[in-house]
């Protein structure tokens, strides 16, 4: 009987946000110029205050003051860059780092230029910039956090730990450095470091509430159930609507043999999120346990309803209708879980008249 065990890393959820991750990590950079002597300085420093203030027409006005009595101002091009970034204006942000580099090839402007490259979908150029970026400040720790989630996203595991590994050597409280090297570990097999870095981050942040769910899988896949069962219950005492570590609870709670607990897990997935297919189908894989075959076939229904090419939930509801002796039907549904690639499903259509 198939359970469908749903995974997902806590990287999506912390590089969700990538402009505002950005934004608010690189304004923090900027800086008034001490010792003004012109008025290109003193226009500067008004625009960084007004970028502080986040008064964003202001400063692009105060900075674009500054270039026309300065030309070569890099530190005016890069922070008018940042103030276009605040205001999600990503080709005019490029186009400043890109004239800030060319004057100085400063590392924060490589490194910025790539996060907006990132959000406009052109991971191969943002690989670039942050490569750029570390070749100009080799302790560079975020451009190699951001370089690994990339090469994270591009399945390239080997690489990403080795750049998440440079940030935290650069950064040793990185919280989610550690969570996201523990993940790209997880890929590569390796369940024991996977499972420290986890550790080590939530030692660093213990508020980050998906670190808690990533450690739970680590566990459920190296057979410690009931850690995982706890890790995941952490999660949700963080946080009461965390659909996902309810759904991974459940599925932990399934391979213990606590139907029950099971149940009230997925149902309260379901709950939460009435459009969650996954918790259907888990929750019609533990109806089946309990013998509720009927319970079964209408959460396998529902889960369908909600994805049409969901392979597992044809598969389990063939098994429910076999038991339910609609030998029809179950042909049916087996036969159509193989065609979405549930290999399970092709060893049952043999019985199939």
């Amino acid at each position: 009987m198939h359970i469908l065990h749903h995974f997902t890393l806590g990287l999506l959820l912390i590089s969700s946000p990538l402009l505002l991750f950005a934004q608010e990590e690189t304004v923090v950079k900027a800086e008034i110029i001490e010792g003004v002597d012109s008025e290109a300085d003193r226009l500067y420093n008004l625009g960084i205050e007004q970028l502080k203030a986040r008064n964003y027409s202001a400063a692009i006005d105060d900075f674009t003051k500054a270039i026309v009595l300065k030309p070569e101002f890099a530190l005016a091009f890069y922070n008018r860059g940042i103030t276009y970034m605040e205001m999600n204006d990503l080709v005019k942000a490029v186009a400043d780092f890109n004239a800030s580099i060319q004057i100085d090839g400063n590392a924060d402007s490589h490194f910025s230029k790539g996060r907006c490259q990132e959000v406009m979908g052109q991971f191969e150029d943002a690989m670039a910039s942050y490569s750029l970026a570390i070749d100009s400040k080799k302790d560079y720790s975020q451009a190699y956090y951001y370089r690994g989630v990339l090469n994270f996203s591009f399945k390239e595991y080997k690489s990403a730990v080795d750049d998440f590994t440079n940030a935290i050597n650069h950064n040793k409280q990185y919280a989610y450095a550690y969570n996201d090297r523990g993940s790209a570990k997880r890929q590569l097999g390796d369940l024991k470091g996977a499972a420290a870095d986890y550790a080590m981050a939530i030692q660093l942040d213990k508020s980050l509430t998906f670190v808690y769910n990533n450690l739970g899988s680590v566990k459920r896949k190296d057979g410690d159930l009931k850690g995982a069962v706890n890790e995941y219950s952490k999660a949700i005492s963080l946080d009461a609507k965390y659909t996902l570590a309810y759904n991974n609870r459940g599925s932990a709670k399934f391979d213990l043999g606590d139907f029950d607990g099971a149940i009230q897990d997925f149902n309260k997935v379901i709950e939460l999120d009435p459009k969650y297919a996954y918790a259907y189908n888990n929750r019609a894989a533990t109806k089946f346990k309990l013998k509720d075959y009927k319970g079964a076939i209408e959460d396998c229904n529902k889960a369908i309803q909600l994805d049409a090419n969901y392979g597992y939930a044809y598969l389990n509801r063939g098994n429910a209708k076999e038991m339910a002796r609609d030998e029809k039907g179950s042909c049916e549904d087996w036969k159509k879980a193989a065609q979405l690639g549930v290999d399970a499903a092709n060893s049952l259509i043999g019985d199939c008249r």
